[in-house]
């Protein structure tokens, strides 16, 4: 047999040869990463129902969160609803939070009709030992912040992933800034050169140019390199011109849930000073 026809035959061999090394650990990562997928969906529903399990009664104003794990409280909330025939009335922090309202067949409100909340529920990017928050990796950090404020008691729920010692730890798209668009490129200038690191307008998945949020405003993400003393930086911040509101939620959450790896529920207090 001619050498090209030695090759041209294992060609044709390889394809009754076992899997490659390479493809078997493909298989495994992947594996890997939709059981870890699954276990944090399940965290995300564990402390989702402790939280309107411990939180929700009869006759409240609930303020309903924004993102993956507030779709978890919205299904036990009507659960309950349906359950024990409660009187509650929600209002939303986004679109996406009346279209869960609306679909659960829950009874939709606003502020101009229900300014003050009994308690409002919402989920975090990140969460430190202190419950100082970063919050608008969906782009609703403005209305949360409102309701949040708006509420007697504000409860966080998140799962195991988003637990930190200090901000930054795990979360690492930075803190999400919703501007007016006019002044992005100034608004990113002035906190790069004060507080350091990298300040980068949000750009949009499905459609040209940048993230427009609910309010038609931009979103800046800002990558801080160290620990800041958060009170004093959010305030900072704000106070820029421009600067429609941070996602930094400082001494606003009471408690957080947590669902962990292990199908337990671990609960923080805020500290009281």
């Amino acid at each position: 047999m001619s050498f090209r026809g030695w090759i041209s035959g294992a060609k044709l061999l390889s394809d009754f040869l076992p899997t490659s090394a390479a493809s078997v650990n493909h298989a495994c990562f992947q594996q890997s990463h939709h059981a870890a997928s699954i276990m944090a969906e399940e965290a995300k529903k564990l402390a989702a129902y402790a939280a309107v399990d411990n939180h929700v009664q009869n006759n409240q104003v609930v303020g309903v969160g924004s993102g993956s794990t507030i779709v978890y409280a919205v299904d036990r909330l009507a659960d309950r609803v349906r359950q024990e025939k409660l009187n509650i009335v929600c209002v939303p922090t986004s679109f996406q939070a009346r279209q869960l309202i609306l679909k659960h067949g829950l009874t939709l409100s606003d502020l101009d009709r229900h300014p003050e909340l009994d308690v409002a529920i919402d989920g975090a990017d990140e969460v430190d030992n202190d419950l100082t928050l970063i919050k608008g990796g969906g782009g609703c950090l403005t209305q949360e912040k409102i309701v949040a404020g708006s509420a007697k008691h504000f409860v966080v729920i998140a799962d195991f992933r988003k637990d930190s010692k200090a901000l930054g730890e795990q979360w690492k798209k930075g803190v999400p800034i919703e501007v007016i668009p006019m002044a992005y490129v100034p608004i990113s200038r002035t906190i790069a050169r004060r507080f350091g690191g990298e300040v980068n307008l949000r750009m949009a998945v499905s459609k040209a140019g940048p993230v427009v949020t609910d309010n038609s405003n931009f979103i800046l993400d800002w990558k801080f390199e160290q620990a800041q003393n958060w009170k004093e930086v959010n305030t900072a911040i704000k106070m820029i011109p421009g600067v429609v509101e941070t996602g930094l939620f400082v001494g606003m959450a009471e408690r957080a849930y947590f669902g962990m790896e292990d199908g337990s529920v671990k609960m923080r207090d805020a500290t009281v000073l």
